[in-house]
């Protein structure tokens, strides 16, 4: 039996329809937003267009500040063929002080650096290719 190896890249196409392009759209320009339920006050981060409390669908966009503390992460020594050129890398979950938990890279630390219940602040990064994405870093 022959084992075959492949690799492919997984982008994220926002159709112009969708409720929750203004989230992309923000992004780009360096804000980090999240909707609040009008009828409930649940906040989501990722943004939700629809509250999963509630069940409302009636949703205000908010910026997040995204300070918080760093619960839990994860360094990757032996990576994925698609990100072996930057290991070893951190994925972390912060809580944020805002309310919701967050999964991202944390950036701008050694691995050897990171804490538990260290602060941290969500930002935004724009990267090579172009795409802007969300990141922990530090603070301050």
């Amino acid at each position: 039996m022959a084992v075959t190896q492949f690799s492919f890249d997984v982008r994220v196409i926002v159709p112009p329809h969708t409720k929750l392009k203004k989230f992309f759209e923000e992004l780009e320009k360096g804000k980090i937003m999240g909707t609040k339920c009008k009828k409930c006050g649940k906040l989501y981060f990722p943004p939700q267009a629809d509250c999963n409390k509630c069940l409302s669908s009636d949703m205000d966009w908010v910026e997040i500040k995204g300070t918080g503390k760093l619960i839990t992460y994860t360094v990757t020594h032996v990576a994925p063929k698609a990100y072996t050129n930057i290991a070893p890398y951190v994925i972390g979950v912060a809580q944020l002080d805002e309310g919701p938990k967050v999964t991202a890279w944390v950036r701008d630390i050694k691995p050897e650096e990171i804490k538990v219940n260290m602060k941290v602040k969500l930002v935004t990064e724009k990267c090579e290719d172009g795409i802007t994405r969300y990141i922990l870093k530090p603070e301050g």
